[in-house]
């Protein structure tokens, strides 16, 4: 029997009932089931010593930590117990693939071509962003109609180059996505000539090329050449971007000029290059100069699925570096290596008059792969025999360096540079000159314009 307790009413829903009890009554509760009550809050607050009230919380405590403590071990016996069966599991299959090869039977149902067929085609990756819209599918529509033609033999010389071209990009820090401006600007050709007189496989200007350090004189045009070229576009390409900070206004800079774009960009107050298409102010080779780009990666980086499934690949292009003096004729060099001219002349495109440049005695030429190890012998033996001939002139009387140079159509310096003269060195009758060309080359002097005495001026005699 509960003594000296008061039974406060206890609520239905969540108000809790409290029971009070004495200091010294135990409340005992034996046999309770909650039944229906199981929504139904019961707090008991019981008045007992502090002493007391601090060994029960401690003896909760203890009991709280033994708990968790064997639920650990339990959890821990019973993952090494599963890891065992596994590792048992692995055992048993591999024991039995050691010992039972599988063997296809017919009427199994299972597809063999799955397993040993073609894999997957794996959509093709890009460093640079790409935008499909209407303008990009109207270019790859050209490139499988009307250019088609064109476009097969780019894709062909695409393989000679692209794979030099991206490592030079990779070296720079930039997306070797970028190639596919120099497949557009030109093609890859080496001997592109545009009507802005830009040259090349990237087509610089000039004055931008002689900006980043591409030589351009009578014996050569360091724009040709594949490896120079591409890695003079890096860098200007780069210093695109430190100025736009975005490839699609980096490749309108390319094409216009950075300033250009620079002043699109302040006019009208957006650096969106879709934007910047809408309004007049750019022409419509840079507005279709990205879209173009972007037509060309897609279908170059997967020409089957654009149906250009015919495309014979040239080969990645190979060489040697060797270093030859002054005055060295492209034919002595062919014949070093046991190579055609033509493949010479190729492999060094930014020669431009067959011979390597006076006054350079340690030029760096390229020679087919492999050959390097041949070409120092056989070259210095050719050497001695075989010098490069250049065209000559006789001077006659009146004649003058300016002259003889617009006489057979070639630059004043080099003229000079052949002859060791200077422009105020003077020239009598009988000097022979040599002509800064081949002996073989064939070009039509120039015809000396005759001049008119005054039987010409007045229209001459009438015919009777």
């Amino acid at each position: 029997m509960v003594t000296n307790c008061q039974i406060l009413p206890i609520s239905v829903k969540y108000r809790p009932c409290e029971a009070v009890l004495n200091e010294n009554t135990y409340l005992k509760l034996q046999g309770y089931k909650p039944s229906s009550w199981h929504k139904k809050c019961i707090f008991i607050r019981l008045r007992l010593p502090p002493r007391g009230r601090f060994l029960l919380i401690q003896k909760i405590r203890i009991a709280a930590v033994i708990l968790i403590f064997s639920l650990m071990c339990v959890s821990t016996v019973a993952a090494e117990d599963d890891f065992r069966s596994h590792l048992t599991k692995e055992a048993q299959i591999s024991s039995r693939l050691e010992l039972e090869p599988f063997k296809f039977r017919e009427g199994d149902g299972l597809d063999i071509g799955i397993l040993v067929g073609e894999q997957p085609k794996i959509e093709p990756d890009f460093d640079i962003p790409i935008v499909i819209n209407e303008k990009v599918e109207k270019f790859i529509e050209i490139f499988q109609t009307t250019k088609r033609d064109k476009f097969v033999t780019w894709l062909a010389r695409s393989g000679r180059y692209i794979p030099a071209m991206r490592k030079l990009l990779k070296e720079h820090g930039l997306p070797e996505d970028l190639v596919y401006m120099a497949f557009i600007e030109s093609g890859f050709d080496p001997f592109a000539y545009s009507k802005s007189k830009a040259v090349g496989p990237w087509q610089f200007i000039y004055l931008t090329g002689k900006r980043y350090g591409l030589k351009v004189n009578w014996w050569v045009d360091e724009r040709r050449d594949p490896e120079k070229s591409t890695i003079a576009a890096a860098k200007y390409l780069k210093d695109l971007y430190e100025t736009f900070a975005c490839w699609y206004l980096v490749a309108a800079g390319y094409n216009a000029g950075e300033y250009k774009i620079v002043r699109a960009i302040k006019r009208y107050r957006t650096e969106d290059f879709w934007t910047l298409t809408k309004v007049r102010y750019l022409k419509r080779e840079t507005k279709d100069y990205v879209p173009l780009m972007i037509a060309a990666a897609l279908v170059a980086k997967d020409p089957e699925k654009y149906g250009f499934t015919d495309v014979e690949y040239q080969k990645p292009l190979r060489f040697a570096k060797v270093k030859v003096p002054e005055l060295t004729g492209l034919s002595v060099v062919a014949k070093a290596c046991e190579a055609s001219l033509e493949e010479i002349n190729e492999l060094n495109p930014e020669l431009r008059r067959g011979v390597t440049p006076p006054n350079e005695n340690d030029y760096e030429i390229k020679i087919p792969h492999g050959k390097k190890d041949l070409f120092p012998v056989t070259f210095e033996i050719l050497q001695a025999f075989e010098k490069f001939e250049f065209k000559t002139h006789l001077v006659k009387k009146g004649e003058t360096l300016n002259g003889i140079a617009k006489l057979y159509r070639v630059d004043l310096n080099p003229l000079l540079e052949v002859n060791h003269l200077t422009k105020v060195t003077p020239i009598s009758k009988g000097t022979i000159l040599s002509i800064p060309i081949s002996k073989d080359e064939e070009i039509r002097p120039l015809a000396i314009p005759r001049k008119k005495n005054a039987k010409d001026r007045n229209g001459g005699s009438r015919a009777k």
